[in-house]
């Protein structure tokens, strides 16, 4: 059953697809990786599709003939590129700004559960002034288990300090509503991230949600006093 309205004690999101729209820093750095290796200039705008995948499946998109050795030689190349422009074209989607200051306002605590190395999700996170606002910030590199495993999510509530079945995760893949799931969270796709050609009506969340404008009146908080 979705929560609403005063049964919500927080909010978490996912990070990249959800809360930013990371993609275009990312399509950047594979640009330059692929002229570093000597490859023609292509369209690498399908780098955007994967993102919600992690590093290694945007790299195979860059590199199609690549094998598992060659993407793991790429990989850390690829997220030192990226990591120099982290924040150069990336923002938050439009709605989140107020999003999150609703929920802030409603005394609402929301956080980040990303499988985004922490190094990077510290750096994107504080150039876009967010780091000291978010509750709590789970990696993928923070515990042993990533999601689809709902351990981070667990962890991001203990945080937090919230149970999981007054919580909500919000994010942009089916790994994400799993991990909610399993987490025993309230749970959102978000449509408007990088869905990769996926239906998220197939993820069996508990609401799909067309923009991040629309999602406080979803939760029943809605806007103003």
């Amino acid at each position: 059953m979705m929560l609403r309205g005063a049964d919500i004690a927080a909010v978490f999101f996912d990070l990249d697809g959800t809360l930013v729209d990371s993609a275009p820093d990312m399509v950047v750095a594979m640009e330059r990786l692929r002229a570093e290796r000597g490859e023609p200039a292509a369209d690498m705008s399908v780098i955007g599709h994967v993102v919600s995948k992690g590093g290694r499946a945007m790299i195979r998109r860059g590199f199609p003939h690549a094998d598992d050795a060659l993407v793991e030689t790429l990989l850390p190349r690829f997220l030192e590129l990226y990591a120099g422009e982290i924040a150069t074209h990336t923002r938050t989607y439009p709605g989140v700004d107020a999003l999150l200051d609703e929920l802030e306002t409603r005394a609402i605590p929301w956080g980040v559960v990303t499988n985004k190395p922490g190094w990077l999700a510290r750096a994107l996170l504080h150039e876009l002034t967010l780091a000291h606002r978010c509750a709590a910030l789970v990696t993928g590199d923070c515990l042993n288990k990533r999601k689809p495993d709902p351990e981070p999510l667990l962890h991001a509530c203990a945080l937090a300090r919230v149970e999981p079945a007054r919580s909500i995760y919000v994010g942009d893949d089916a790994r994400d509503i799993e991990a909610g799931r399993r987490a025993g969270m309230s749970t959102v796709a978000a449509a408007w991230g990088y869905l990769n050609g996926e239906d998220p009506l197939g993820w069996s969340a508990d609401r799909v949600v067309a923009q991040p404008s629309e999602l406080l009146a979803t939760l029943g908080i809605g806007v103003g006093p």
